[in-house]
């Protein structure tokens, strides 16, 4: 089973060297979907850099950056989706700097079909539009830096992680956390897609993961094969609660999710509602309305 390593000590607005060409930047915005805050990284040490998911539009974390950046060139804003935690910071960096925005796409349409208008995204910026689009297996390049961009769909649609060869080092984003499971929610999230990267990111044989949120992880390929063992315990922890009875999305979070601080409710029932949206495309469960969180559910025909 994967081990999560939680360490709430933070070290706000200061710039920290994590590698040879690696300089971090904590954004002081903690709550419980983004820890002890945002993390946004700054890659290379010569004459220009790139910034990885400036951040949330926090005016403190923004002169921290502008700070960390000093006399170099900021040649590339990279944001690996759009969310208000990661991608609002961006325009104001790029206003400041000239340096142009870069992601896979704005805010992804992901899976919409069956969800009858439920607000499922409220932490979505779908304000930012890049100024580039990136394809998967890009390179952009810096003095003495070389970034890949890979597309990793299922935490959202448009998610990409950035591979620093030099270092052989991923930052991942959401798509892999340190200090918790991603949150997989419907309709921009896809839980059968986010299996499929997790192996994708496994392949890519990065020596560390850096996470937007919490702490690094130094041994990838382990704790993926944790991360999508448990996926599949949560999947036969429902299907075995479905035995039982009928049930609602809610009472299942209610009998899977014992003591959980009331205000990860709804996004542990957004991410059961993304193995539920998996089950029902492989008629391992049945649902007796539109799929909601609402929504009654039971074993399917192919179960």
């Amino acid at each position: 089973m994967v081990e999560f390593v939680q360490d709430i000590s933070a070290n706000y607005g200061v710039a920290e060297q994590a590698s040879p060409l690696i300089t971090r930047v904590l954004c002081e915005n903690p709550s419980p979907y983004t820890y002890t805050g945002t993390t946004t990284y700054l890659v290379g040490n010569g004459a220009n850099l790139a910034v990885i998911d400036p951040g949330p539009l926090h005016p403190q974390h923004g002169e921290a950056l502008l700070a960390a950046i000093g006399d170099k060139q900021l040649s590339h804003i990279l944001v690996t989706r759009t969310h208000i935690d990661h991608s609002p910071l961006a325009g104001w960096l790029s206003e400041k700097t000239g340096a142009p925005t870069y992601a896979f796409s704005a805010l992804g349409a992901g899976r919409t079909g069956g969800m009858d208008g439920e607000t499922v995204e409220a932490g979505a910026d779908k304000d930012f539009r890049p100024d580039r689009l990136l394809t998967d297996g890009e390179i952009v390049s810096g003095d003495g830096w070389t970034l890949s961009a890979h597309h990793t769909p299922g935490h959202t649609s448009n998610h990409m992680c950035f591979l620093l060869q030099e270092e052989n080092t991923l930052f991942v984003g959401d798509h892999v956390m340190g200090w918790a499971t991603s949150v997989i929610s419907p309709p921009d999230g896809d839980m059968r897609a986010y299996l499929a990267s997790l192996k994708k990111v496994a392949e890519l044989g990065a020596d560390h993961l850096v996470p937007a949120h919490g702490p690094w992880i130094d041994k990838p390929k382990p704790f993926i094969r944790g991360i999508i063992t448990h996926r599949r315990m949560r999947e036969g922890q429902i299907l075995k609660l479905l035995e039982e009875k009928t049930l609602t999305i809610r009472a299942l979070v209610d009998r899977m999710y014992k003591g959980l601080d009331e205000r990860l409710v709804g996004a542990a029932a957004q991410s059961v509602l993304g193995h539920m949206i998996a089950l029902l495309d492989e008629e391992r469960v049945e649902c007796d309305s539109a799929v909601l969180i609402s929504g009654n559910y039971s074993l399917g025909k192919g179960q």
